[in-house]
């Protein structure tokens, strides 16, 4: 599969090595002509409103939109995971997503980048270290929405960590910051197919 990596701010050439080492062509995606070429697509980590905002002026808002709505799997990394939110909290006044997933999702919800941490989750029946910088957590889910892993905060709080919805899937972690190929290989494998 060709799959696109939006490749506007964060840290998108991880997650083209993720997308190589899974045995797909990777292309950075900062043109709608490139977007076209894409049978799927990841939204790496970085900083939601940077991204939006540059989504913005490269003219990619409604394109990705489109693209989400009529079905081409999407995948969202931390800052990704706010941009596939139907709703935020904390946001940005006037932020603005792509959305497609029916969640609220809280933008920094752990705390601030002193705040980031790791912890073993158990992601659709796998063990793997999940890294968390400024990260958001799910607060509310759709009735469609599937949590595929969850957290308990110090607080003893549970919040989904990551989720799906049909062809979108988004986790408030970042996996291509870990030599752990198990969340590519899910969306690659159950969420395009």
């Amino acid at each position: 599969m060709k799959i696109g990596v939006l490749a506007l701010q964060g840290d998108f050439r991880e997650h083209m090595q993720a997308v190589q080492a899974c045995g797909h062509d990777g292309l950075e995606v900062r043109r709608v002509s490139e977007l076209t070429q894409c049978e799927a697509l990841i939204i790496p980590g970085g900083e939601s409103t940077t991204i939006a905002l540059l989504a913005k002026n490269y003219e990619l808002i409604e394109p990705i939109k489109n693209r989400i709505a009529e079905g081409m799997p999407t995948y969202g990394s931390c800052a990704g995971m706010i941009l596939l939110a139907d709703r935020i909290v904390d946001g940005v006044v006037g932020q603005e997503t792509f959305g497609g997933i029916d969640m609220t999702v809280r933008r920094n919800a752990f705390g601030r980048q002193v705040d980031s941490f790791e912890s073993e989750l158990d992601f659709a029946g796998d063990k793997l270290r999940a890294v968390f910088i400024r990260a958001p957590w799910v607060e509310e889910l759709g009735n469609e929405v599937e949590v595929i892993s969850s957290v308990k905060t110090p607080a003893g709080e549970v919040h989904p960590v990551a989720v799906r919805q049909r062809h979108l899937m988004a986790t408030s972690f970042h996996p291509e910051l870990t030599h752990d190929l198990a969340v590519h290989r899910y969306f690659f494998d159950e969420v395009c197919k």
